[in-house]
């Protein structure tokens, strides 16, 4: 039987900014549904909540899968208030012609298809209480064109175009479905590349307006006020979170122009 307290399904739940968002939306009185590709990290995380909370696994690209998962999020809860699609994976930074199809169709079924599988599977439980809230987990690489991320930003790009669309074909059901547009967010995964020497962060941090590197909390602080009643008159929208770095068109050092 469902409760009254609210549920929330994250994918990527275990690490980055989808480890920020299970946090969050904890704090805030959700019953997190913590998924992700790795069964232990998903339940040693929902155990470190503090609530009712629970760990699933699911590759997100795997309808079968997909569907078996939020039919136990059904069964264990009862209900589901949010979703949101932050599984994903890093394209290699790889030049076009030299780009490895194989792992060109990967990163589009983990993050197209595995946001539109998992949308679809939120549909039904919100759709039968007229209410629910989708945020899409997009990134400025789906807004402009990035060098070598040419996989990455064309996935991206699906999921800000497939956020429009199902938040104009779900409207009716009370449905809104959003995206955020992350920056450079300084995840472990990306201080790794820093480490690594694939990444300046110097360099990067004078190309953003705001002089540096976003938070996985500051990511997650965005969908949840995309997923909250105080965005109730919002859908269809993809929301930058990089500190400025799209908005920028001049030359030079952004932190002082």
């Amino acid at each position: 039987m469902a409760s009254e307290q609210k549920v929330a399904a994250i994918t990527g739940a275990a690490n980055g900014i989808g480890w920020a968002l299970a946090q969050q939306f904890a704090a805030a009185g959700y019953a997190v549904c913590a998924i992700d590709l790795d069964l232990d990290a998903a339940r040693a995380r929902a155990k470190e909540l503090s609530g009712d909370h629970e760990g699933f696994a699911c590759d997100v690209s795997d309808a079968d899968e997909v569907e078996k998962a939020f039919a136990a999020i059904d069964k264990r809860f009862g209900r589901l208030d949010v979703l949101v699609n932050n599984a994903g994976i890093v394209g290699s930074q790889e030049a076009s012609i030299h780009q490895d199809m194989e792992y060109f169709d990967r990163i589009t079924k983990v993050i197209v298809n595995g946001t539109f599988l998992c949308s679809r599977a939120a549909y039904h439980p919100m759709a039968a209480r007229r209410n629910g809230a989708i945020v899409n987990v997009g990134s400025i690489a789906g807004l402009v064109g990035l060098p070598r991320r040419n996989a990455y930003g064309a996935a991206k790009a699906g999921v800000h175009s497939l956020t429009r669309a199902l938040a104009s074909e779900w409207a009716a059901q009370g449905i809104r479905v959003n995206a955020v547009a992350p920056g450079f967010i300084a995840t472990s995964m990306v201080q790794g590349l820093v480490e690594r020497g694939i990444v300046d962060e110097a360099r990067l941090s004078r190309r953003i307006p705001m002089g540096r590197l976003g938070t996985p909390d500051e990511v997650a602080e965005a969908i949840l006020f995309l997923a909250s009643d105080s965005a109730r008159y919002i859908t269809g929208s993809v929301l930058s979170v990089d500190g400025g770095w799209a908005a920028f068109g001049d030359a030079g050092n952004a932190s002082e122009a």
